[in-house]
């Protein structure tokens, strides 16, 4: 099952938030982490659990309107930001791959916060915003198909070692050297398709919305 979490934070518009919900190709639990809920309700989305401590979210009717039981309350003083404890409901409830859509621009404190998260043994697979669309890939390989020239990073996550393999990017990624600290910034799918193979480790790959 997929677990589709909304934060807060910016992310793209209702209308490609619902695209992106209704290409899920499995069964799918709607998480909102506190002012997601908005983002969420703003997209016509159905959200099956709410949880945080609520002290961003601003449609109070939509929330009064939902089962009390699915909507979990935390205290402000707490050892997990809201959306750390969204994705442990998603692993809690049998998730077994999680997308987070929001989290962009804003502190950047939180935007990191999001960003550990792609280091940890259960770890999202795609973080949208809106003006980002991140892939997670480990162990396998991955083709995307995006407008010639796009602009394409890739960072190292988790713990390593990281091995990589590409095709139809401007600068490959073959034999290159992932020490710690080390990315690929700004590289080009010259004609929009290209493949990212994650030899060994884990890797985000970092792409222009096209939300």
């Amino acid at each position: 099952m997929l677990g589709i979490i909304f934060t807060g934070g910016e992310s793209p518009d209702a209308q490609a938030v619902k695209r992106i919900v209704e290409s899920a190709d499995k069964d799918i639990l709607i998480i909102a982490a506190d002012s997601g809920f908005d983002t969420a309700m703003n997209a016509d989305i159905k959200t099956d659990w709410v949880i945080g401590d609520m002290d961003s979210a601003k449609n109070y009717a939509g929330l009064a309107a939902m089962p009390p039981e699915r909507v979990i309350r935390h205290e402000r003083d707490k050892d997990f930001t809201d959306t750390e404890l969204a994705v442990l409901l998603a692993a809690e409830k049998g998730c077994n791959e999680i997308w987070i859509i929001g989290g962009g621009g804003g502190r950047i404190d939180h935007l990191f916060g999001i960003r550990s998260l792609f280091d940890r043994d259960f770890f999202p697979r795609r973080w949208i915003t809106a003006l980002e669309d991140i892939y997670c890939i480990d162990g396998k390989s991955e083709k995307w198909t995006v407008s010639g020239g796009a602009i394409v990073s890739v960072f190292p996550a988790g713990d390593g070692p990281c091995e990589a393999a590409s095709s139809g990017l401007k600068w490959q990624l073959d034999g290159v050297s992932w020490s710690r600290g080390f990315f690929g910034l700004s590289n080009i799918a010259v004609s929009g398709e290209f493949s990212i193979t994650a030899k060994k480790g884990r890797f985000m790959v970092i792409l222009e919305s096209g939300g």
